[in-house]
């Protein structure tokens, strides 16, 4: 069977993955074999998120009645009903629904009624607390189907400290990427330099590693030293994975929804107040907006390296009007032609400008001349893949180290 839970946390405090970890150690302690557990990151576009959208997976054999009734005592034990917008959703299925499901919470948007729905037409065990919303990751989350699939090892707080600053040493933190990358990722920004997997949050984790497997997760997590945490659980996961992309076309958007598309730059990139950066792409006699904005640190100085005629693809989620830049890939360059006076051929000096639409004229010997000197200026760039830092990365963003997108045709 599977087990999904989501909603379980407010931004005042707890996390799903934590009630995850907490209900495969009731579900053990109750007879209930634990096989793999599942973190499952939905739509990151989606109003009703806390932080990540999360929702937890168990796959478990057992009683599904006694197991249902622990999900449910677990969630009215620990999820944080007080905020207002946390609204718990449970679910026991003894087969795997179809992926659909799954696929529309992660692309698109769904209703409560279309998890009930899918839910009641599979048999499955179901509750959903207060408004039921949870009900929808839960659904999602029994559903969810792994082609490309990561870990992440989490270590919990003890609940005594939830109150108190996260003791972790950051050196450490260092020193595991160091060992472990390209196998492990985004435990830190190392350009910046800062400590990513930290986080500054009021909630139970104490820190979380994503890695290619259990054994690599936890080779870093080896060299981490901090204070002792209550529990830890390795969780394979749809992070860095890019499930999130559909492929799109220019002018043709839907709003919250992530896309992969091609265009090339139409306009001098431009930066904004508070040093967001924008481009335009135009395809088919289209034109979009693209951001890159001041928390994208570095990558935002690739972005002011375009000029008009770039080939580009771009990655992103639509918000708004503007394609929210994840990635870029660049696949050709234009050619960058300065135009200036040119040289006087009777006495060698440069010529100015004659008037608009006039040519140019030596001021020293009168000579004139019609066309201007063209020079080819080196690019700063060069064609391939770029990326926002890991500070800025989210959570279902494929990293490069793991690999590139498929390029949309064009």
């Amino acid at each position: 069977m599977r087990i999904g839970v989501d909603d379980t946390d407010s931004p005042a405090g707890m996390c799903t993955t934590y009630l995850g970890a907490a209900l495969i150690r009731r579900l053990h302690s109750a007879g209930i074999s634990v096989g793999e557990a599942r973190l499952i990151r939905l739509n990151p576009n989606v109003v009703y998120k806390t932080r990540g959208n999360a929702a937890v997976c168990i796959e478990a054999e057992g009683d599904p009645d006694r197991a249902f009734a622990e999900a449910c005592r677990c969630v009215e034990d620990l999820a944080d009903f007080a905020g207002a917008e946390t609204n718990p959703g449970v679910v026991v299925c003894e087969t795997p629904p179809p992926p659909d499901f799954y696929y529309a919470a992660l692309r698109d948007f769904c209703e409560i009624d279309d998890a009930r729905e899918m839910l009641e037409a599979i048999g499955a065990r179901y509750r959903g607390y207060k408004n039921g919303r949870g009900l929808i990751g839960a659904a999602a989350a029994v559903s969810s189907e792994l082609p490309d699939r990561t870990c992440e090892l989490l270590a919990y707080r003890r609940p005594e400290r939830w109150e108190t600053a996260r003791e972790v040493d950051p050196v450490s933190i260092f020193r595991a990427e160091e060992a472990t990358w390209p196998h492990t990722w985004d435990s830190v920004d190392r350009e910046n330099d800062v400590v990513v997997c930290v986080p500054h949050t009021p909630d139970p984790v104490l820190f979380g590693i994503r890695g290619e497997s259990p054994e690599w997760v936890g080779k870093a997590r080896g060299c981490i030293s901090s204070e002792e945490p209550l529990c830890e659980q390795v969780y394979v996961t749809n992070q860095g994975t890019d499930a999130h992309l559909i492929p799109g076309a220019i002018g043709n958007l839907l709003e919250g929804r992530s896309y992969i598309l091609a265009g090339r730059v139409a306009a001098v990139p431009a930066t904004g107040v508070g040093g967001h950066v924008s481009v335009a792409l135009e395809d088919a006699g289209q034109t979009l907006r693209c951001m890159a904005y001041e928390p994208t640190k570095q990558f935002r100085d690739v972005i002011r390296r375009l000029i008009p005629g770039d080939a580009v693809v771009a990655v992103g989620s639509y918000k708004g009007g503007s394609l929210n830049l994840e990635k870029i890939c660049i696949r050709t360059l234009a050619e960058r032609v300065d135009l200036r006076p040119p040289i006087c051929t009777a006495c060698g000096k440069r010529m100015t400008s004659a008037g608009s639409q006039k040519g140019y004229k030596c001021r020293r010997c009168g000579a004139r001349a019609a066309e201007p000197e063209t020079v080819d200026r080196q690019r700063t760039i060069r064609p391939g893949w770029y990326e926002v830092p890991p500070t800025a990365r989210r959570h279902l963003a494929k990293p490069l180290v793991r690999g590139v997108p498929d390029l949309p045709r064009v």
